[in-house]
């Protein structure tokens, strides 16, 4: 029997975001069979994530490259980027979970399969949503609403116990050509829990590069940010002290009172379960802002 579960939202530009993202246009379909998966295969890694919290990683019988958390996932070498229809059903799955794709959706469900569609959000709430639907889909509801409580709870919690933060300035990077996000991003949105000032706001104050603007040193120099998120600790190496290496960078105020944040890439830009340790790392940070 055939499924199709859809949630989608505005996507994140994949080429910034790596394998964790993307998407097309959104859609208000949205319908859940009560037969549950038994053979499912995954390629998006935040979908990875979110079925084995949920409790489903036993029914999980091939990942893309890219979904190796957590730990013992069945990696192969499908693409998430340019999947292959041959290649998904040779694991005959009868669930595959996916970022929005229109041919291969239309594929899959010729031939059968099912098709759960895990696209980027725009608020926590359909983050919770998703997880949601990805115990639905695969009979694990009342677990998945376990994990949502549980993240629900830990995030307002981290958000309500934080100081004060509307006077803090923040900026959030992407990769160490300067790419960042801006508030109107779902990256964005988990900082306004904390009522944090983005300083790559007036870079795209138009929207030409939704959300995502390219920054370059002397502007990031003249808005002189209090505290730095670094979310490409993996992809190309940065830490506070090559941060602090950059040309007239040691000036700023984030690098001279030690407020230079090492972020896991994968846990950034994945909005999953691990959405947690996100909020975490930016508590963190503002504690240690305010005790300057």
């Amino acid at each position: 029997m055939k499924r199709l579960v859809t949630f989608l939202a505005l996507p994140l530009v994949v080429a910034l975001l790596g394998a964790a993202c993307g998407g097309d246009e959104p859609t208000d379909e949205l319908s859940v069979d009560s037969v549950p998966a038994e053979r499912i295969v995954s390629i998006t890694p935040t979908g990875t994530e979110m079925l084995y919290a949920v409790g489903a990683g036993d029914l999980v019988v091939a990942v893309d490259e890219f979904s190796y958390y957590p730990e013992g996932t069945p990696v192969t070498d499908l693409s998430g980027w340019d999947p292959n229809i041959e290649a998904i059903l040779s694991y005959e799955p009868d669930l595959v979970v996916m970022d929005w794709n229109d041919d291969l959706r239309s594929g899959l469900e010729a031939a059968g399969v099912s098709v759960l569609v895990i696209a980027a959000p725009s608020a926590i709430e359909e983050v919770y949503t998703q997880i949601q639907l990805v115990g639905d889909a695969t009979g694990f509801a009342t677990e998945a609403t376990v994990v949502v409580d549980a993240m629900r709870t830990a995030i307002d919690g981290l958000v309500d116990d934080a100081p004060q933060s509307s006077a803090l300035t923040y900026y959030h990077e992407l990769d160490n050509t300067l790419y960042s996000v801006t508030s109107s991003t779902f990256i964005g949105a988990v900082y306004a829990l904390f009522g944090l000032t983005n300083v790559a706001d007036t870079a795209d104050a138009d929207g030409a590069a939704f959300g995502y603007p390219q920054l370059s040193d002397e502007y990031l120099l003249d808005a002189d940010p209090d505290v730095i998120f670094l979310a490409d600790t993996r992809c190309c190496a940065q830490s506070a002290e090559t941060v602090a290496a950059r040309p007239g960078w040691d000036q700023l105020t984030a690098v001279q009172n030690g407020n230079v944040v090492e972020l896991d890439d994968d846990v950034v830009s994945r909005w999953g379960p691990r959405l947690v340790e996100f909020v975490e790392a930016i508590a963190a940070a503002i504690e240690s802002a305010h005790a300057d």
